[in-house]
Order: structure tokens, then C-alpha cells, then sequence
């Protein structure tokens, strides 16, 4: 609630100017190795950057194949070990696929996660939350049928906004499956992951159909040439880095060169600058 008034705060979306300095991501990447600077810090920006390899495709919803929820995963390997799938509150889907048993939980849901910050939300690994949209996704490496949740683990801006859940060999994945009693399968070589995860990069791939025996790597590729043979997908580089907003808390906003014509931003003319 607000300070003074006692109000209830509620976060919204503003139309806002950015620096689209995603769009230099690997640019800024590969610099880093030409500059001067203390390596902790290069490290620092690395992360900050945040570049991941992996594959984007998409799962149709059960009985509804015109709605499809595309994710974006480093781990396509463990795609046979996917028990749900979970969108941000804030994804434009949630609306249209819930159900109407679920519709009154999923609205307060999304009430709620909405006026929680993003580092909230990604700080806070104990709280265990979500809710059942009551639809359904198949799963088009094993054509099996799951579960579509919601949970504020998720964030509208990184990847899709969609993530396919492997309880088996990811921890928030495996919190949030055992707080909602869904299934844990194993699809990696290791330690039997019901009461934690086991999460590896070396070992072998197993109940997993073609990828059985692969290693994480060749089990990747494989998968990502999968994708592309049915064309539901591809291999896909994802980066952390966002677009950086001007918030300038002033009347007169930005001093950007642009003026709007029929509701398009166009810029100034060079020759009438300075405005």
C-alpha cells in the first residue's frame, strides 16, 4: 500500500523509450576480450550479459491445436523428462487458455504476482507458489499429456515467458513439483531424483527414447535436429541483457529528436536539429 494514503500499489505497464542494446548483445560479448579491464569485472558483464545456447519450439495445447506455447531451453536433452509446463502470470496466453473451473483461482494468481518485483520473484526460492490453468500440452517428443500451470518463478521477459518444467534435474522445477504433488521423472544418469534434483552436464541421457545413452552434448544436438525435421522449432542463442529504459521522472520526458505523425514515431530531421 502506499506511504502516506494507505492505497493499494498496483504495478502496470508503461510505454516507455528504450536503448535497444539488446540488439549489440554479442557485440558487447566479444569486446570484452579486446579491453583492458580486471577479469572479475569481464566476468561480471559476461553474466550480466547472460548468453545461453539452446532451442525454442513449441507444445500444442491438448484439443486446441491453434493455441501453442513456444519455450526456450538449454536442456532440450531432457525434454523427455518435461511433467508440466509453466507460463509467467503475466503471458498473454493465461487468459485465453484457462479454463472456467480455474478461471477465479488463476485471476487472483496473477493479481498477486503482478505487484511483486522481478527480483522478488527470482530472489524468493523458498516460497513455493502457483496455479492450474486446467488446460493441457502435449508433449511431441513422447506425445504424452501435461499439465499447464502458472507461477511467478517465471518471468514475462526472458526467453518466451514459458518454461517446460523438468523436476527431475531443476531445482525450482523440483520444488514446485513436489509442493503440487506432480510427477518427477528421471531422464538423467544419476542419483534417483524424487527427493532432489540432480542436475549434471556429463552424464548420460536415459528414458528418453532416441537420445537413450547420448551424452548431454550429442543428446542436444540430436534433439535440436529433431525440432527441425518436424518443424516445430530450431536451435536458438537467448540472452539475460534487456533493453534499457529512460526513466527520467520529469514532465518533459527524454529530450529525443522524434515526433509522432498519425501515431508512428518518426525522428527529427538532422538539419533541424538542435530542437
Amino acid at each position: 500500500v502506499s506511504e502516506r494514503g494507505g492505497y493499494p500499489v498496483e504495478r502496470i505497464k508503461m510505454l516507455q523509450w528504450s536503448m535497444r542494446i539488446t540488439a549489440y548483445a554479442e557485440r558487447l560479448l566479444t569486446g570484452l576480450d579486446t579491453i583492458d579491464w580486471p577479469e572479475p569485472v569481464k566476468e561480471m558483464q559476461r553474466n550480466w550479459i547472460g548468453k545461453s545456447m539452446g532451442a525454442e519450439f513449441y507444445f500444442i495445447l491438448d484439443g486446441r491445436p491453434d493455441q501453442k506455447i513456444s519455450v526456450f531451453t538449454t536442456r532440450i536433452d531432457t525434454v523427455f523428462g518435461v511433467s508440466f509446463l509453466v507460463l509467467a502470470p503475466e503471458h498473454e496466453l493465461v487468459e485465453k487458455i484457462t479454463t472456467a473451473s480455474q478461471h477465479k483461482e488463476v485471476q487472483e494468481y496473477v493479481q498477486m504476482a503482478k505487484n511483486r518485483s522481478e527480483r522478488e520473484r527470482m530472489s524468493d526460492v523458498k516460497r513455493v507458489s502457483g496455479a492450474f490453468t486446467g488446460s493441457y500440452a502435449i508433449n511431441p517428443f513422447n506425445q504424452e499429456k501435461i499439465p499447464v500451470w502458472i507461477a511467478d518463478y517465471v518471468l514475462a521477459g526472458y526467453g518466451t515467458g514459458a518454461v517446460m518444467a523438468v523436476p527431475g534435474h531443476d531445482e525450482r522445477d523440483h520444488r514446485f513439483a513436489k509442493q503440487f504433488k506432480l510427477p518427477i521423472p528421471q531422464v538423467v544418469e544419476g542419483p534417483d531424483v524424487q527427493e532432489e534434483a540432480f542436475v549434471s552436464w556429463d552424464a548420460r541421457i536415459i528414458n528418453s527414447g532416441f537420445m537413450n545413452g547420448l551424452t548431454v552434448d550429442e543428446a542436444i544436438q540430436a534433439g535440436i535436429r529433431k525440432l527441425e525435421e518436424w518443424g516445430i522449432g530450431k536451435g536458438k542463442v537467448n540472452y539475460r541483457l534487456r533493453d534499457a529504459i529512460f526513466g527520467r521522472q520529469r514532465y518533459w520526458g527524454e529530450p529525443f529528436p522524434v515526433y509522432f505523425q498519425h501515431g508512428v514515431p518518426r525522428l527529427v530531421n538532422e538539419k533541424d536539429l538542435l530542437v
